[in-house]
């Protein structure tokens, strides 16, 4: 079901300061709020210049825009939403943020082919109707650089288990979701 309108979500800091998001009215379509990416980017703030970044269910792309305004690298943001994905276009070309990628795909169809591709800093925040963890991991850790810094955004009251080699350095909550800050390190083998 889709409803009709749009709103926005607003970038909160770096260059791109106060530039608005488009948010199409989409069923299950929840941006991370102001507060929680605040907290998410306090947490980053001296981890983020020059980062290679994947926003891989990106939505409004607030986080991955939030990402180049404070100063990443590149980011690849993955909308599997045509509606959604044409906002994303929108606000790349208005924006003028050459370094963003855009990728119309599902998340889980698009992850397999990257191997090769190295993302150091990782934003999950999946639709919450499913429960895609078990099926995604097995997927996105290829794709993980040596040392990776992922942020997890669940419902409050859903559990996830991470695979061996991630380990959580910081959570907080809103009333709708947890917010978890992730460090992955490559196990080492032998």
């Amino acid at each position: 079901m889709q409803a009709t309108g749009r709103g926005h979500v607003r970038i909160i800091a770096g260059s791109l300061r106060g530039s608005k998001l488009p948010v199409a009215a989409l069923e299950g379509l929840r941006p991370t709020s102001d507060r929680a990416r605040e907290t998410l980017f306090n947490w980053l703030q001296n981890d983020i210049a020059g980062r290679k970044a994947l926003d891989l269910f990106a939505g409004s792309g607030a986080l991955g825009f939030e990402a180049v305004s404070r100063g990443a690298g590149q980011v690849v943001m993955v909308e599997r939403n045509p509606v959604a994905f044409a906002g994303l276009l929108e606000s790349r070309n208005r924006l003028k943020t050459e370094n963003v990628e855009l990728v119309n795909a599902d998340a889980l169809a698009w992850l397999p082919g990257q191997h090769g591709q190295c993302f150091d800093l990782i934003f999950l925040d999946p639709p919450f109707a499913g429960d895609i963890w078990h099926t995604l991991w097995p997927l996105l850790v290829p794709v993980l650089a040596e040392t990776a810094t992922l942020y997890l955004e669940l419902p409050v009251d859903r559990e996830t288990a991470w695979p061996a080699g991630i380990s959580q350095l910081k959570q907080s909550k809103t009333r709708q979701s947890r917010q978890l800050l992730l460090q992955w390190q490559k196990p080492v083998i032998g």
